[in-house]
């Protein structure tokens, strides 16, 4: 399914009056009204000198009649506004602030590798959207049946593309674009499960890039498209989610939830006598849990039942199989702090008759309690030659992890995690850490003679969110986990001696 291929190469000419057709998905019937979604173009009238084409989504078949589902503004080979505007209509559907005038180099994109794949995921996201909303049900139907496989491809091949755009169209793009793919995603991942089909372990975005002395990751994924901790299938786990009445409403709101993750790690490289030092730190990591709908209200169902991240796992260090870098020094972990409670108790009181002999009494008392387990406990260890920063939400009691829990376990209640002064999580159910609460650099010794290359450097993130009740009663819980690792270059450029 190659449509930017078939775009670029159409022979439009003065002499093309009948229109070019691509088949998107067809219901492949045996009889004469079988169903077809189509995408056409055709050359638009009176557009002398210059070629214009309007493309147009048809659908065929359906309640015996033929209509247009959705028409392009007029462009020229080769039709790269065509590509701005689905993404600009794509990003209407998600729940995001007003982004104004949509800025993206085409050009530098498509030399990417993988663009054709990234164009394919564009497209499909703009139709999955125009039959959700704009088309009968069955249309939908045919969709997802039809371009299931094209929907697994794309997802997996365009990574290097969908990097080159979300980076070059900023953060509140990438974000509202993301959300709307996300949704589609969700979708997806819940038909399948209720059809009992096998689909990925792990769906979503992430990528890696070197920017102003920070090494930044940034990950997206549904939740429904996470793998669960425990050992059952996950879409065997989520048909017996869905077949519960009980809590189909619940459960369907978790579904509709995306982790957002961005690890920033700040780095330095500094020239010594004989070696260069690379170091690295903790900048800020920030993990949420948004849920996906459609429109500024978010849609779907409207309950405030949350995921949480429950432990974070942040990997860097150079690639595997290199030997330049060597000597990797870890800084101590995070010491959990020891907090003092004192409590006061006085007395006040009078012995025997207060008329004839009054006698008073006064004592005071004083106790000291301490408390040696915080929310969240931050270590550093190294694998290998990989520095890797840990994070683990436990019970401030027991000092039990919370990811290690199951369904009807857990001793502590967990409604209290997003309130109070000493809540383990922001007010939105999210987790910020900053570079002064996490701990001290890391570092690689390398040799001088490297001063100048670009090496390979991995930065990874694995992130657990769990589900415990919040504002519902339910016995209901869960946890799944995500897993990315990328590459970035490095510039060996020293900043002092």
């Amino acid at each position: 399914m190659d449509i930017w291929s078939w775009l670029t190469n159409l022979p439009i000419s003065d002499e093309c009056d009948s229109p070019f057709v691509f088949e998107l998905a067809s219901s492949k019937d045996d009889e004469p009204n079988s169903k077809a979604i189509l995408l056409k173009a055709e050359r638009t009238a009176g557009s002398n000198p210059e070629a214009l084409v309007t493309f147009s989504v048809c659908l065929e078949g359906f309640h015996n009649q033929n209509q247009n589902l959705w028409v392009s503004s007029p462009c020229s080979h080769p039709f790269k506004p065509l590509l701005l505007q689905l993404i600009r209509e794509t990003l209407t559907r998600a729940p995001s602030p007003d982004l104004g005038p949509l800025k993206l180099d085409v050009d530098s994109l498509e030399s990417t590798l993988g663009f054709s794949g990234f164009f394919d995921l564009v497209l499909l996201s703009r139709l999955f959207w125009l039959c959700a909303c704009d088309a009968p049900s069955e249309v939908g139907s045919l969709f997802f049946q039809a371009l299931s496989a094209n929907l697994e491809a794309t997802t997996a091949h365009c990574g290097a593309a969908m990097k080159g755009f979300l980076v070059s169209a900023g953060a509140d793009v990438e974000v509202g674009f993301m959300r709307a793919v996300g949704y589609m995603l969700v979708k997806w991942c819940m038909l399948r499960d209720l059809q009992n089909c096998p689909r990925p372990d792990q769906l979503g975005f992430a990528y890696a890039a070197e920017t102003h002395g920070l090494l930044v990751l940034r990950g997206y994924a549904p939740v429904t498209a996470m793998p669960r901790v425990d050992q059952k299938p996950t879409h065997t786990a989520n048909l017996e989610t869905y077949l519960e009445a009980s809590k189909s409403l619940l459960r369907y709101a978790l579904a509709h939830q995306q982790l957002e993750a961005v690890i920033q790690l700040e780095y330095s490289i500094t020239a010594h006598e004989r070696f260069i030092k690379v170091s690295v730190r903790v900048d800020n990591l920030r993990f949420h849990v948004v849920r996906l709908g459609y429109g500024k209200g978010g849609g779907g169902a409207e309950t405030e039942e949350r995921h949480f991240p429950s432990r974070v796992r942040v990997r860097v260090g150079p690639e595997p199989g290199s030997g330049y870098a060597t000597g990797l020094s870890l800084g101590r972990s995070t010491a959990n702090p020891v907090q003092e409670v004192e409590t006061r108790h006085s007395l006040k009181g009078v012995v025997g008759n207060a008329k004839t002999s009054p006698g008073r009494v006064k004592a005071s008392s004083r106790s000291v309690s301490r408390t040696t387990r915080a929310c969240w406990s931050w270590e550093q260890e190294a694998e290998g030659n990989t520095a890797v920063f840990e994070g683990v939400m436990q019970d401030r009691i027991s000092g039990e992890e919370v990811a290690t829990w199951r369904e009807g376990g857990g001793r502590v209640d967990m409604r209290g995690r997003c309130s109070g002064p000493g809540r383990a999580l922001s007010k939105s159910g999210g987790l910020v850490v900053a570079g002064d609460e996490f701990g001290e650099w890391v570092s690689w010794r390398v040799g001088s003679e490297m001063e100048g290359k670009m090496v390979r450097w991995r930065v990874g993130g694995k992130v657990w969110v769990s589900y415990f009740p919040n504002h519902v009663r339910s016995s209901y819980s869960e946890t799944r986990c995500v897993d990315w690792c990328e590459t970035v270059d490095l510039p060996l450029v020293c900043a002092e001696r």
